[in-house]
Formats: structure tokens, C-alpha cells, sequence
């Protein structure tokens, strides 16, 4: 029998002649999101850059949750499921699964993804199972109304604390670190390059590729992340990660970051005051993923030293495929007709006769 892995690889990466343009992702479905709201530039992006996958629409799946970011689905035309509040990683692993010809995207939002879907968004990460994940991070709940959500910061005032949050908020990318996602990267809605580039190098990556996308909502948490956009400070608070560079960073790359002399962890310091030797060069392959969530732990709270772009991206056999080899070990194993197994199955172990 044929290794499960080595045919699911067949299946998947089969070349196909095939030319598609963003037009034909996009539905017959009016788009209904608030005018302005940053859903529509990472609709847009996704739209463009889906034709570069070279996979006929009916091999991709789009599974949400539920928030505003949930309704992507109707507006992609591949198939997709507009799902359960927080449950769009187990119904898309179970897709993944048990379709390895099927390209599956979950796209989920930060309250969707972090309050109630929290454990089944980490166990999709640790099992490693063969998703893309975008999840959108606007630092509210949008769809309900403006509540505070598992990102806002500390002492935020919104229509559920009008005293101000009490909660610290989740780190996305620490979070998906601390539970050993293979694939973790940041992006910018209105950075449309920059977006498209770790989509490319999501879609690329075998396993579980995790992508937060700061995301603005221009009517309940306007310009929560302006410091990142506007030219005036963008440069000096903004560190893109580029794989076998240097990290440094500002309009004339006059700041850096270095590993602190006997400390631990990473920090900033002015490119002129250190030695070129000092500077640390990226590399999202390092197998432990200590270096990346000391890069996630960069980011004041007020945004400055925020890394955009890969931060980690190693190799680690899928869930899918482990799956998939034990079924195709099992069955290979069987000797009889399936009604024979299944008689055998049915009265092996512990059995009772009623009298």
C-alpha cells in the first residue's frame, strides 16, 4: 500500500494549468462591513493574491467563527462555512484531515480566536495540523458593539468597562509561540506588500501557519494602530523582520536590535552605540522558539518596537499526515473482508453473554 504522506503530497502539489484572477474570488455577496473598516483591504489583499496558489476555487475552504471578520466566507467564492462562535479551528481540522486535497484558511478574530475559541485555537497549533489561520486583531469586539476584547489594553474604556479593563490583554503572537505553532507572523491591514508577502509564506508552510493581521476598526477602536501607519513615527515603531538580515530599523536604520551583555531576552539600542558584530541577524528557522517570543515581547504598550512579518517558520510533521499514516498502517494490517474485521472488532476485548 502507498504511503499515506508520500500520496497526500502527490495529491496537493500536482501542478495544474491554471489561470485565475482575483475577479473570480470574489462572490456575488454585497460586502457588509462599516465604510472604512480595515476588513475590506485584507479582503481585497486575500482576493489578489488567491489566483497565485494555482488551486481550482473548489479545493479551497474557508472556515469562520463568529464577529465581524466571519462573514470573509460569503465574500470568497471557494466553498466555506461560516461556523460556530470560536470553533473554526476543530470543524477545519476535521476538513484538513480528512481532505488533503483541500487547501483549508480559518479566519477568526481576536475575541472569536482568544475568549471563547482560546483552547481550540492552541491545540490546532500545538497538534500542528495543516491550517492557515488569519486572525484579525482589532482589539475589540466590533460586531456586538464596541466591548472590550482578550487584546484591549490595560485600563481601556469601553461599553463593558467604563472604569477602565482590568484584564492584561493577550500577546497574539506569544500565545501562539508558548504553544509551539511552527508558523507564526504579523502583519497590517493597509500594508497590502507587506500582507501579501506572509500570505505567500503562509501558504507555502507545511502545518499550522498562524497570522495576526492588526486590523482597524474605524468605529468602535479607531486608530488603535495609527503609531504603526502614519509616516511621522511609523519608521521608528515599526521593526520588519527580514529573514537573514540584521534587525535594525528606523528611517535611517538607526536603531537596532541586540542580545543585552549577560542579560536575557532581546532589546533596542541605538544602532551608533554598538558594534556591528552585536546586531542580531533574523532567522525564523531557529528550531527553539525562545529567540521569537523574545522578539513577541518587544512592543511597548504603546506599540513602539512592533515586529511585522515571520517570526517563526520550522518544520515538524503535520497532525494530517501522523494521522493519515496510522489509518493507512491499520489498514494495511487487516486481512479479512471489512465485514470480517469488523465482526473480529466487535468481539475482541472484554465481551459478555447475556443469558
Amino acid at each position: 500500500m502507498p504511503d499515506a504522506k508520500n500520496v497526500e503530497r502527490a495529491v496537493t502539489t500536482a501542478p495544474i494549468a491554471l489561470k485565475l484572477t482575483a475577479k473570480d474570488f470574489k462572490s456575488d455577496q454585497e460586502v457588509r462591513w462599516c465604510p472604512g473598516c480595515g476588513d475590506y483591504a485584507i479582503l481585497a489583499a486575500v482576493q489578489a493574491f488567491m489566483p497565485e496558489l494555482g488551486i481550482p476555487r473548489e479545493r479551497i475552504v474557508f472556515v469562520s467563527g463568529i464577529g465581524c471578520s466571519s462573514r470573509f466566507p460569503y465574500y470568497m467564492d471557494t466553498y466555506g462555512m461560516h461556523s460556530i462562535h470560536g470553533r473554526a479551528p476543530a470543524i477545519a481540522t476535521g476538513l484538513s484531515t480528512t481532505r488533503p486535497d483541500l487547501s483549508v484558511w480559518v479566519v477568526t478574530g481576536d475575541g472569536d480566536a482568544l475568549s471563547i475559541g482560546g483552547n481550540h485555537l492552541i491545540h490546532a497549533l500545538r497538534r500542528n495540523v495543516n491550517l492557515k489561520i488569519l486572525l484579525f486583531n482589532n482589539r475589540i469586539y466590533g460586531l456586538t458593539k464596541g466591548q472590550y476584547s482578550p487584546t484591549s489594553e490595560l485600563g481601556k474604556v469601553t461599553k463593558s468597562t467604563p472604569a477602565g479593563s482590568a484584564d492584561s490583554p493577550f500577546n497574539p503572537i506569544s500565545l501562539a509561540l508558548g504553544a509551539e505553532a511552527t508558523f507564526v507572523a504579523r502583519t497590517i491591514d493597509s500594508d497590502r506588500k507587506h500582507l501579501q508577502s506572509v500570505l505567500r509564506a503562509a501558504a507555502g508552510h507545511r502545518g499550522s501557519a498562524f497570522v495576526e493581521i492588526y486590523q482597524n476598526c474605524n468605529i468602535f477602536n479607531d486608530g488603535a494602530f495609527d503609531a504603526l501607519k502614519e509616516p511621522a513615527t511609523r519608521d521608528d515603531f515599526t521593526i520588519r523582520l527580514e529573514h537573514g538580515n540584521p534587525i535594525t530599523f528606523g528611517r535611517n536604520a538607526e536603531w537596532c536590535v541586540i542580545h543585552p551583555p549577560g542579560g536575557f531576552g532581546l532589546e533596542v539600542r541605538r544602532t551608533a552605540e554598538v558594534e556591528p558584530h552585536e546586531i542580531v541577524t533574523h532567522d525564523r528557522t531557529v528550531a527553539e522558539p525562545a529567540y521569537a517570543f523574545a522578539l513577541s515581547r518587544l512592543p511597548g504598550e504603546d506599540l513602539r518596537h512592533s515586529p511585522i512579518g515571520v517570526f517563526r517558520a520550522v518544520d515538524r510533521p503535520s497532525y494530517d499526515d501522523l494521522v493519515r499514516g496510522q489509518v493507512a498502517a491499520a489498514r494495511a494490517r487487516l486481512t479479512g473482508s471489512p465485514e470480517e474485521e469488523l465482526t473480529k472488532l466487535l468481539n475482541s476485548g472484554d465481551t459478555w453473554t447475556i443469558m
